[in-house]
């Protein structure tokens, strides 16, 4: 009988290794065995895993662990925990090269309340997820388990899962509170600085942008997102306009001709340009830094000129208007130019500017008026009465006169030395408003007298008496003249006579007890005299030889006076008043001295 041999036969390999023959069989096993174990336990868990009543081991569901918990359960742990979750929002630039205020950079933050994620939401989200985990096909079932267990993955929250009206309304909100408006560089001027504020961008963002972050922020369950931002540009502050701004002489609030209304009152401020704008450009952006200054501050503001605007009469004087209906005219259209004149403070009046030319376009009409020394009528005769009407009311106003001439003979509708002479392209009269507020002229005509008021502030209890001295009077004398158109013996006036006088003023000031402050000389008023010119007729002798003379005609005019000049002469100069003022002088003002009888005195006008 033969033996038999079994023999293991080896063949090579890779490399020169030899396998033995038959040896891949068991590996084929084991790795099919291994396989088939392991797709039985991955049957298994997903068998597992679709049985399951509640959620998976470890399950999240925007960031909170819902993991063994039933649909129930899950909704209530979600309701308490999810809805006060923030997610919070910060720009993706650098806010120092955007040129943004100091904290533009910090984040703000938003509750998943606010986005839409209510506690009312989470029953409806718990379901949607168990209902997920539950439809899940068989194989993938097993997949999410392992995730979940391996890589702590959950879900995260969806569109589906929020309130949309709300999520709007919050999105619309944070994108506000994002927002910054651009701070335009600007200045304050303060008792002794002045604050300089440096410009800072704004910033926006779009809401469609911000949705998105938010949206995808919820969905990966992260708690902050970064978002780009529109820069928006401010304006700079110009040193140089700010100095052209407050540099300059201080004003108080004042009256605005154009409106009627009140012109709002301005400081004075210096300050060194240069190193402001050092300062300035070591600021950060939005920063108030400080520079000195030299500021005036007004003593007047617009809010308390308000309340004392025209408030007091200052002064007022009253005279009677006589003369012709032309003369009672010129003074009545004269006074209502001027009537209503609003003077600021230092504001300077000047009458023939005021009242303008005298024309008859205007309606001025021919009135007695002094020319060439004589009475006349001139266009425009009477305006002198509103001129001196007015001058006599800013004496007792305590006002600066600026220019004021005495009329050449004494008028006697106003008191001696009170009076202002005008003429057009000749002697004007003048004030100033040397009070800190606001003056106002009222010129009011009533049953032949006219009244001129100033209203203004007072702001002391001192009142204005004015007083005067008569230095010397000139009488005037009688002289006759040959007039041989008159009858023999008859005698006419040609030209009325006017006494002389030198008179010096004196404005006094009393205060509120009535005691005397001070008594200055306002000026000196030298008014010359005329001389009554008698025209006479012949004597009867003569009268015969030459057959006589025809009778003279009432109205008829009367041939002026050879020799004298034909344009009209310069008024009085007022004198500089003398630092001492005489101890005797009247206390009330005087009554100017009636003229004579026969005498008639027309007014002394232009």
């Amino acid at each position: 009988m033969g033996q038999t041999t079994n023999e293991v036969k080896w063949t090579a390999g890779p490399g020169g290794a030899r396998a033995k023959k038959g040896g891949a069989a068991p590996v084929l096993i084991a790795l099919g065995l291994t396989a088939a174990i392991m797709a039985g336990a991955y049957a298994g868990l997903c068998a597992w895993a679709g049985s399951r009543t509640v959620f998976y081991p470890r399950e999240t569901v925007g960031g909170v662990d819902v993991g063994g918990l039933t649909v129930d359960q899950a909704a209530q742990v979600l309701a308490g925990v999810l809805p006060g979750k923030t997610i919070a929002v910060s720009p993706v630039q650098e806010p120092e090269k955007e040129g943004w205020p100091a904290g533009a950079g910090e984040s703000a933050s938003i509750t998943l309340a606010e986005l839409g994620y209510t506690a009312e939401q989470c029953p409806g989200i718990a379901q949607r997820r168990f209902d997920s985990q539950a439809a899940a096909p068989f194989l993938s079932r097993g997949v999410r388990v392992l995730s979940i267990l391996t890589d702590e993955q959950g879900d995260g929250l969806t569109a589906q899962d929020r309130d949309e009206e709300i999520f709007q309304e919050g999105v619309a909100r944070l994108a506000e509170e994002l927002a910054l408006e651009p701070l335009d560089g600007s200045y304050e001027v303060r008792d002794d600085e002045i604050l300089l504020t440096r410009e800072a961008n704004g910033r926006s963002v779009g809401v469609e942008t911000l949705s998105a972050a938010l949206s995808n922020a919820a969905a990966a369950g992260t708690e902050s997102v970064q978002v780009d931002f529109t820069t928006r540009e401010a304006a700079p502050l110009s040193i140089q306009e700010v100095h052209d701004a407050v540099s300059g002489e201080m004003e108080n609030a004042r009256y605005d001709h154009a409106t009627g209304g009140i012109l709002p009152e301005k400081r004075g401020a210096s300050f060194d340009t240069v190193s402001a704008q050092r300062v300035l450009n070591d600021a950060a952006p939005g920063e108030t830094v400080s520079v000195p200054a030299d500021i005036q501050e007004p003593e007047i503001t617009a809010e308390e000129l308000k309340g004392v605007l025209f408030r007091d009469l200052l002064g007022e004087c009253t005279t009677h208007v006589g003369g012709t209906a032309a003369r009672v005219s010129n003074v009545k259209l004269a006074s209502a130019a001027f009537d209503g004149t609003v003077m600021n403070s230092g504001d300077v009046f000047s009458y023939n500017e005021t009242v303008g030319q005298r024309t008859e376009a205007k309606g001025y009409k021919a009135a007695p008026a002094y020319v060439q020394g004589e009475t006349v009528d001139e266009i425009g005769g009477g305006v002198c009465q509103p001129s001196s009407t007015l001058y006599y009311a800013c004496l007792l106003s305590n006002l600066e006169i600026t220019e004021r001439y005495a009329h050449r003979y004494i008028p006697s509708y106003i008191t001696r030395g009170m009076d202002a002479t005008v003429s057009w392209g000749g002697p004007d009269y003048k004030f100033t408003n040397n009070t800190s507020y606001p003056l106002k002229i009222v010129a009011k005509y009533d049953k032949g007298n006219l009244t001129v008021q100033l209203w203004g502030t007072k702001t002391d209890d001192l009142s204005v008496k004015m007083t005067y001295d008569t230095l010397s009077t000139t009488p005037f004398e009688e002289v006759e003249q040959l007039d041989p158109t008159l009858s023999p013996g008859q005698r006419q006036v040609k030209v009325t006579p006017y006494t002389g006088y030198k008179v010096k003023t004196y404005r006094n000031i009393f205060d509120g007890s009535g005691a005397l402050v001070s008594s200055d000389v306002e000026d000196i008023s030298d008014y010359k005299h005329r001389n009554r010119l008698v025209l006479v007729g012949p004597p009867k002798e003569e009268a015969v030889e030459t057959g006589g003379a025809a009778p003279s005609v009432p109205g008829t005019p009367v041939e002026p006076n050879p020799g004298v000049p034909s344009s009209a002469e310069e008024p009085s100069v007022p004198a500089t008043a003398p630092a001492e003022i005489p101890a005797e002088k009247p206390a009330e003002p005087a009554t100017p001295e009636e003229p004579p009888s026969f005498v008639v005195i027309p007014p002394s006008e232009e």
